[in-house]
Order: C-alpha cells, then sequence, then structure tokens
C-alpha cells in the first residue's frame, strides 16, 4: 500500500457528507449500481458472478476478511465523487493541505552547518500549490516516493525556509524513516 496515496485518500474521506455503506450487501448493491451489473463487479473483486447476485439478494452477509477488505476499498473508491472532487479543488485553489509527520527529516546544506538527519514530529500547513501538486501527481499515477519528494520540497519552503525568509541556501531536503505521515484538508 502506498502512505502518501492512502494519506491523501484518507483526507479527502473526511469531507464525505454521507458515510459509506457499511454491510456487505448494501456495498455490492452500490457496486452493481456503479458498474451497471453484475458481472463487472464480479470480475473487479475476483469472485463469481452467482456469489455478488447472492449478495445482492441478501442470501450471504458476511464476507471472507479479505473480500470484505476489497469491498470497502472499492466502495470508497467511488463513494460521492462530487464532493471528493470539491474538496480536493478547495485544497488546491484556496485552503492547502496540513500535514502531519513523524519522520527522520535533515537537509542538505553548506558546510558548518548543523544538516544532521534527526526524528522530528511536524504538523505543517502547505500552501494550496503543494497541494495541486500532490492531488495531480496522484491523479497522474505517481509513485509514493515522487509524492514523498514534493512533500519534501514543500517542507523545505513552508518549514525550513520559512516562505524565502531564511536558510536560502538550503538544497535538498531530507525525508525518510516516516513513522506517522497523516494529511487533513
Amino acid at each position: 500500500m502506498s502512505m502518501f496515496g492512502d494519506g491523501l485518500d484518507a483526507a479527502v474521506q473526511k469531507a464525505f457528507t454521507r458515510p459509506a455503506p457499511k454491510s456487505a450487501p448494501a456495498q455490492m448493491r452500490y457496486l452493481v449500481k456503479q458498474l451497471k451489473g453484475t458481472k463487472a463487479v464480479a470480475q473487479m473483486l475476483r469472485i463469481s458472478q452467482r456469489t455478488v447476485e447472492r449478495y445482492v439478494k441478501d442470501q450471504i452477509k458476511k464476507p471472507r476478511p479479505d473480500l470484505a477488505a476489497r469491498l470497502e476499498t472499492e466502495v470508497k473508491k467511488r463513494w460521492q465523487p462530487q464532493i471528493r472532487a470539491k474538496a480536493r479543488q478547495k485544497a488546491a485553489t484556496t485552503g492547502g493541505i496540513v500535514i502531519d509527520t513523524r519522520a527522520r527529516i535533515g537537509y542538505t546544506a553548506p558546510i558548518g552547518t548543523t544538516d544532521e538527519d534527526r526524528l522530528r514530529h511536524l504538523t505543517v500547513a502547505l500552501p494550496p500549490q503543494y497541494a495541486a501538486r500532490l492531488f495531480d501527481a496522484q491523479e497522474q499515477g505517481a509513485s509514493d516516493q515522487q509524492l514523498q519528494q514534493i512533500a519534501a520540497d514543500a517542507l523545505k519552503e513552508v518549514y525550513f525556509q520559512d516562505n524565502g525568509r531564511r536558510a536560502g541556501q538550503l538544497e535538498q531536503v531530507r525525508f525518510t524513516d516516516i513513522e506517522h505521515l497523516e494529511f487533513d484538508l
């Protein structure tokens, strides 16, 4: 699983106005309605079409743990697409995004500075342009490493350089050994 991609998805899911379906039959009915048929749902979840039909008719109510996880993931991926788009748009244009992380963070700077990596717990509000970069990269299928680099660039500018007011000669921020990562809109 991708730590940064999942974190961005979780932040957007906080904007949902209604809870996603909880029971397996309700989730299955929702997916059948979204994908316009039981065959497509069966192929996506890697189960038989008959099993999907039995969930839809409430003949089966409790899925195996692996199927339950896939089912929940697929429902949340498709739940309230307009609300999801509005939340991303707001973060990318006006609101920005907050990153809360506990990780080993250091930087590359000229000789004579204390650039040693150390464990830091940071909660930093990133400006909208970095939220836009993160969401755009995620939509284009960027890897977790690329999203991590965008976040490191954002921390460099906002936290270390204070938007250009200090540490002008700072070259690169190292953002590794992530213990905790959470985004909020």
